[in-house]
């Protein structure tokens, strides 16, 4: 096994191996910080190192043993096959129709967790749950884990992954032992990103735009990410110029898979207006705050596009010059 975790990941990984050994390791964690970070990588590999018989003098599972051989890392935050008997992940499964997946994790799904957990250990070890993303239970779901939160046993361990760990219940948050994700320095995100091979000169443009997000300026420079946040900027330009429509603009964002990635390039522009300009901060919040909401949305059968072109209209009336497109 090769297990390749970045320098803040194996921080947090060290913590929690740490508490093992010391046996202050919770029956139930919370691994929450921003996105990007690795926070279901390192979830994984803990889950593994749980449930490895034969763990490395370094911490990390051995990855071969029976254990390690049938607990290999799945895709984020999809329920998947389990291989492990005594490994449950918990994500989105597909709904009814079998062509998108579920927007929240059901109560069904937990309950059906809760079942589990009253088993014996196949392999007679620990048993070990993974939820991801842990924000998306809904209110019956997270009241269906509390049970199993509130009876916690010797050897079952529950984690719970999240960016968003304020949607969480605080009756949920105040049973889990939490690990935080934090950004780390720029120096060593950026070497880190230079190791992955990125030339150093986009790296910091990356870093930059990410507000010092090692993850997400990987991310960004992998899929094309700071040539979209471009492209945004200068449409924006042209909103605020009078030269494109509100409207066009709109559904054109929102017309592929990348419309919730243009929002975010959005807010960020706009807060960094607002920071440069303080005369009409109140006014750019305001359109932060719709932006941002819009973009928690995105999943509800709306019209989003005719609520972003109010957006983009409303950025065209209050930029310099505006009174003057309207009179042409």
């Amino acid at each position: 096994m090769n297990v390749q975790l970045a320098p803040w990941q194996l921080e947090v990984y060290a913590r929690a191996v740490q508490a093992l050994a010391e046996d202050k390791l919770g029956h139930a964690l919370l691994l929450a910080g921003p996105p990007d970070l690795g926070k279901r990588e390192v979830a994984e590999t803990l889950a593994m190192r749980l449930l490895c018989t034969q763990p490395r003098a370094d911490g990390l599972p051995c990855g071969a043993c029976r254990g390690c051989r049938l607990a290999p890392a799945q895709t984020h935050g999809l329920a998947t096959t389990q291989l492990h008997p005594d490994l449950q992940r918990v994500g989105l499964e597909p709904n009814e129709k079998g062509d998108k997946l579920r927007s929240e994790i059901t109560v069904d799904q937990v309950r059906r967790l809760g079942q589990w957990f009253s088993l014996t250990s196949q392999f007679g070890g620990a048993q070990v749950a993974l939820i991801d993303p842990a924000d998306a239970m809904n209110t019956s779901s997270a009241n269906a884990l509390l049970k199993t939160l509130e009876e916690p046993a010797p050897g079952r361990y529950l984690l719970l992954v999240s960016s968003r760990p304020g949607r969480l219940p605080a009756t949920i948050r105040s049973r889990c032992q939490r690990l935080e994700f934090r950004v780390p320095a720029v120096g060593p995100a950026r070497d880190w990103l230079a190791a992955q091979g990125f030339d150093r000169k986009r790296v910091d443009a990356a870093l930059a735009a990410a507000r010092g997000n090692p993850g997400l300026a990987a991310r960004w420079l992998r899929e094309g990410g700071l040539e979209l946040r471009e492209a945004v900027l200068v449409q924006l330009a042209e909103v605020a110029s009078g030269r494109a429509a509100p409207i066009a603009v709109a559904q054109a964002w929102l017309g592929d898979e990348h419309g919730e990635a243009r929002l975010r390039f959005m807010a960020d522009a706009l807060l960094e207006q607002a920071a440069a300009d303080p005369a009409r901060a109140e006014r750019i919040g305001a359109l932060f705050d719709g932006c941002n909401r819009l973009r928690s949305q995105l999943g509800a059968p709306l019209r989003h596009d005719l609520v972003l072109a109010g957006l983009l209209l409303e950025w065209r009336n209050m930029s310099p010059g505006a009174g003057t497109q309207r009179g042409r």
